[in-house]
């Protein structure tokens, strides 16, 4: 039987600089609009040309009996990523989130193009590094986490992938109204929706969710467990507020839609990817089964 040489998959976004010219057209006329409002293109010009620079030599220390392949993010959808690949994400840590619910064990390393513009929470492989770190990475000899995922699905079988959290609401800034069931609690909801977020997203928007509620769990990023947060729950006479926050460790959280337009179900924050979430539907989300394994050194 043929064995296959692992394949370098580079996973990217498009710069800053490369959207706006493409929103403008032309170099000269992204220049313009930029410059008759007190700006100067050359800072997006110069982080594009070192993000190329990355790029390029990121693909030039690839072993030379390997494949390499590229993929934009917009086509994560419609690439097929295979068992032998090694994902090296070259941008910010969300571009790890973005490319994760497409994997399947795959692992991951990602490089960090701007360390003076971008965290490097998930891009932490150093870029001279990244030479020993693939064949290592292939041979399953590369430190790693394995990092838990969210998982939510549908009663019809549908179903998401997320590293960060998992938004379950309306699609627009109307109350969104459901039933929660949180192990022997449940209660019916109107509310700004809810997120189930994993260790990863814990330092993210749930963060943010918990400064301002002090509701606080810890979750560990190979945890697992989620924990979900109801955003500004509000009281009435058919709706309550005593199940706002709680960490799954076991089993997953039930909610069932009341929502006969609008009621949605997106993974990451990609609005635009989303499972429709009508009257009647019922979802379980937990923590997935399936881990992003991202190289740490």
């Amino acid at each position: 039987m043929v064995t296959l040489s692992p394949r370098a998959v580079f996973v990217t976004r498009e710069t800053d600089y490369e959207l706006l010219v493409a929103r403008h057209a032309t170099r000269e006329q992204a220049r313009f609009f930029l410059e008759s409002r007190g700006q100067d293109i050359g800072l997006l010009e110069a982080r594009h040309e070192l993000f190329r620079e990355t790029l390029r030599f990121a693909r030039s220390v690839v072993p030379d009996d390997w494949r390499q392949a590229a993929v934009k993010r917009s086509d994560f959808d419609r690439f097929l990523f295979a068992p032998e690949d090694v994902i090296v994400a070259v941008g910010q840590d969300g571009l790890v989130a973005n490319v994760a619910k497409y994997l399947d064990g795959q692992p991951v390393l990602g490089i960090n193009p701007a360390p003076d513009l971008y965290d490097g929470v998930l891009v932490r492989v150093k870029l001279e590094a990244l030479g020993a770190a693939l064949p290592a990475a292939a041979a399953d000899a590369a430190p790693i986490e394995r990092r838990t995922m969210v998982e939510a699905q549908l009663d019809n079988g549908a179903g998401l992938l997320a590293l960060n959290e998992i938004f379950v609401g309306h699609r627009t800034h109307q109350s969104a109204r459901y039933r929660i069931e949180a192990g022997q609690m449940g209660e019916d909801h109107s509310s700004s929706g809810l997120i189930v977020a994993s260790g990863t997203g814990a330092t993210g928007w749930a963060r943010s969710i918990m400064e301002a509620t002090h509701e606080r769990f810890d979750l560990g990023v190979e945890e697992q467990a989620v924990a979900f947060f109801v955003r500004e729950p509000f009281p009435s006479v058919s709706t309550g507020t005593k199940v706002k926050a709680g960490k799954i460790q076991a089993g997953s959280l039930a909610v069932t839609s009341r929502m006969n337009e609008g009621g949605v179900i997106f993974a990451d924050g990609i609005e635009q990817d989303f499972l429709a979430f009508d009257f009647g539907r019922r979802v379980q989300v937990r923590a997935a089964s399936r881990t992003l394994n991202l190289v740490v050194g």
